[in-house]
């Protein structure tokens, strides 16, 4: 194992709380229904699709106590119509999850007004989600000490709501990591001092201080930009809470040179209930701009949804075949493409040889560290030929972009590959991403599909 990758593993950034619940439902399939790979690849996915349906209706529920019906309908329509949460909703990352119990916290969070207001319940939540994820302490940094400070019982709140609380979701946490990793580690507190502190994300790109004012903001809420405009002005002041969550994480965020569109995704509900009443106000244009939000959102949605960069999972499909194979156990896979483009394990639950570029930070300091994607795409051909210069090593598959084929076509043809299928990828290729995949097998292995 490199130094690089040995460093990273000691530093434990991940917890195992949310990977043991994906765990627990494999275990259980495997033992449902041993042959049906299928549905491996498929349940987590319908669970996480289940569990931000209930989070829609919780959406709704908490804005029909709040104010009535008429203004829920509008939140959860503008909730339904957002592509981004058509996109996000059912994938099964933190940030999905960071959401979902975000919403399920808001539901029962002392908002004035409301009487569902529930300490134990909503700090349970919020601290599950920065169990989770820890940058979810962000967005409720503001939602907290807003409840703190019109809290009559403060000393209470602190005794009997937040150390409890705390203590029984960290203690679980370290208990699950400690398992796991077999040392006593606090994972929450490694991931922020790298993300945070370190600020060692910047690996894997840096944007200008201002990209989610400028792109990251106006692309998730997309169409909904101008209502969620109009909408801060509409919405009543005991909401003004909702719309300081969403300023200070934008903010914050802002001061982290890494920045991704998932990573704003949590408060994009908060912006949907600003959105609906922007959409109950519009009186005479309200049918006009119900229908530009529906036709406006769908088009993107079922382009990111279905069309768009889905080669890195279809191509999986044709990896899982290999899985089916006499002699499976000789099969060796490698993805030249770009670290993590695809799904691994995940949609292939066969001990398959699989192997792809790494590109793990560097912790040790070094000015002049480069990764195995980085030192590979500075020369591909010379990169294969140092790696495979004898037959043996050679993997009984390569996966890659088209744009790949080019360069490195005198080893394929050399080293006697094939290419058995092209699967497409997107309409907008860039750079390393190409807009087909292909699927090389060497002939002189042996007769795999």
């Amino acid at each position: 194992m490199p130094e690089a990758v040995r460093l990273r593993k000691r530093r434990s950034l991940r917890g195992y709380s949310y990977p043991l619940i994906f765990a627990s439902m494999y275990k259980a399939l495997q033992l449902l229904a041993k042959d049906n790979v299928q549905l491996l690849i498929w349940v987590p996915r319908l669970a996480q699709a289940v569990l931000a349906a209930f989070a829609d209706v919780k959406l709704y529920s908490l804005v029909q106590h709040l104010e009535n019906s008429e203004t829920a309908k509008f939140v959860f329509f503008c909730q339904l119509c957002s592509w981004f949460t058509w996109y996000s909703c059912t994938r099964t990352l933190t940030n999905t999850m960071e959401t979902i119990l975000s919403i399920f916290a808001l539901s029962y969070y002392p908002i004035k007004g409301s009487k569902m207001g529930n300490s134990c319940k909503y700090l349970a939540l919020v601290a599950l989600a920065i169990v989770i994820r820890p940058t979810a302490v962000i967005p409720w940094m503001p939602l907290v000490f807003s409840h703190f400070l019109q809290e009559h019982r403060k000393t209470d709140l602190i005794l009997y709501n937040c150390i409890p609380v705390g203590l029984v979701t960290v203690g679980t946490s370290l208990i699950i990591d400690r398992v796991f990793f077999g040392e006593w580690v606090l994972v929450q507190l490694n991931f922020l001092k790298f993300n945070v502190l370190q600020n060692l994300g910047t690996f894997y790109g840096s944007h200008p201080w201002h990209w989610y004012f400028t792109q990251g903001l106006p692309v998730v809420l997309g169409p909904h930009l101008p209502f969620f405009i109009h909408g801060c002005a509409l919405a009543p002041r005991r909401f003004r809470v909702l719309l300081l969550a969403v300023i200070w994480t934008v903010l914050l965020y802002s001061t982290l040179s890494h920045k991704e569109f998932r990573f704003i995704y949590p408060v994009l509900p908060f912006c949907m209930i600003f959105c609906g009443y922007s959409l109950k106000y519009l009186k005479a244009w309200k049918k006009t701009a119900a229908s530009f939000l529906l036709l406006s959102n769908l088009v993107p949605a079922l382009y990111t949804g279905l069309v768009h960069q889905r080669g890195t999972l279809d191509v999986m499909s044709h990896i899982q075949q290999l899985c089916n194979h006499s002699q499976q156990s000789q099969a060796f896979v490698f993805i030249l493409m770009p670290c993590h483009s695809t799904p691994f394990y995940s949609h292939v639950h066969c001990p398959l040889k699989m192997r792809f570029l790494q590109c793990p930070p560097d912790l040790t300091g070094n000015a002049s560290y480069v990764d195995e994607a980085d030192v590979f795409y500075s020369n591909p051909l010379g990169w294969l030929n140092k790696e495979f210069y004898n037959d043996t090593l050679l993997p009984s598959h390569l996966i890659l972009f088209n744009v790949l084929e080019q360069e490195i076509s005198s080893f394929l043809a050399l080293r006697d590959y094939e290419k058995t299928a092209t699967v497409f990828h997107t309409h907008v290729p860039q750079g390393r991403v190409g807009s087909h995949i292909s699927i090389y097998r060497r002939k002189t292995e042996m007769n795999y599909p």
